[in-house]
């Protein structure tokens, strides 16, 4: 339920007219109807009588509620705002490869104009440094994927994409429209360092629908999106990554194939279990809140 909606309503409410309501609201009178109207449909009851306006018994009863839900709502926002403006400093934000699609930039930005005391430092993360980059204190939030499965750590999910491997232009699979597990599990992958942490090795390859088995990796190993796609360039060895990946890295010589069957993943913004810092909890909302407001369309619209 949009809450402003819920605000026109309580102008409406108010001012027992439509046009006052407007001026109130700096909304137009035709916005204003239209937003009792969404709300109407959406509840599938009729909140105010026309002629003359005042509430139904059904819109006493939303009315109510709406007052608890704004107010609920400002004392949020202001709490947040004041637990950052009374803590200025530094936030380090780690972004693994492209982070979660357009929602980085859009959350770094955020941040950047809600709170520009707090001096906000984007680091970049390798392979390597899925989460230990997070827990030992070089960044305060991170950008991941796949989320990490440890009680130190917390998560918030971002984006949810299909998983997609890029091959070699060169190479027979890159003209197919999709692939299936099957067709990929047996391709020479690009080789992970042996420190590299176990969450992302199972991501990148495929790990769950191989039954326990290695994948089959060239000597050529990377650390970085670039660093793949400079391997797959040169024909020497494929990758994974979300489907979102293609947008951030159009690189030549290399093609980015959909996987149809294989499990769509995650995306995360992961922080330390218990974090206090308000700048991190701030930063959290913030994502989150753009996260929800995008839902399955990653894409900003250009402004």
């Amino acid at each position: 339920m949009d809450l402003r909606r819920l605000e026109t309503l309580l102008a409406v409410a108010d001012e027992e007219h439509f046009g006052r309501a407007a001026e109130r609201t700096f909304l137009s009178k035709a916005t204003v109807t239209e937003h009792i109207k969404h709300l109407e449909r959406e509840l599938g009851v009729t909140l105010l009588e026309r002629a003359p306006v005042r509430l139904t018994p059904a819109g006493h009863r939303l009315v109510r509620h709406a007052r608890s839900l704004l107010t609920a709502a400002e004392a949020a926002r202001a709490d947040v705002t004041d637990a950052v403006r009374a803590a200025p400093g530094t936030l380090r934000v780690g972004v693994m490869g492209h982070g979660s699609a357009e929602l980085t930039p859009a959350a770094v930005q955020a941040f950047r104009r809600a709170h520009p005391e707090i001096d906000l430092r984007l680091v970049a993360l390798d392979f390597t440094e899925h989460v230990s980059a997070l827990l030992e204190h070089r960044v305060d939030i991170a950008f991941v994927r796949p989320a990490p499965h440890d009680e130190r750590v917390e998560v918030d999910v971002l984006t949810t994409e299909r998983r997609i491997v890029v091959v070699p232009a060169r190479w027979e699979v890159a003209d197919a429209p999709q692939l299936h597990l099957a067709d990929v599990l047996d391709l020479p992958f690009i080789r992970l360092p042996e420190h590299t942490p176990r969450p992302f090795t199972d991501y990148l390859y495929f790990t769950a629908a191989r039954d326990g088995e290695a994948p089959r990796c060239s000597e050529d190993a990377a650390v970085s999106p670039q660093q793949v796609l400079a391997t797959a360039a040169a024909g020497r060895g494929a990758g994974s990554a979300l489907e979102s990946f293609q947008r951030f890295y159009p690189w030549p010589g290399t093609r980015c194939v959909p996987v149809a069957d294989a499990p769509w993943e995650h995306s995360v913004l992961a922080s330390r279990a218990h974090e206090r810092d308000p700048a991190v909890r701030a930063f959290r909302a913030l994502a989150t809140g753009i996260a929800r407001e995008l839902g399955p369309g990653l894409r900003l619209t250009p402004a």
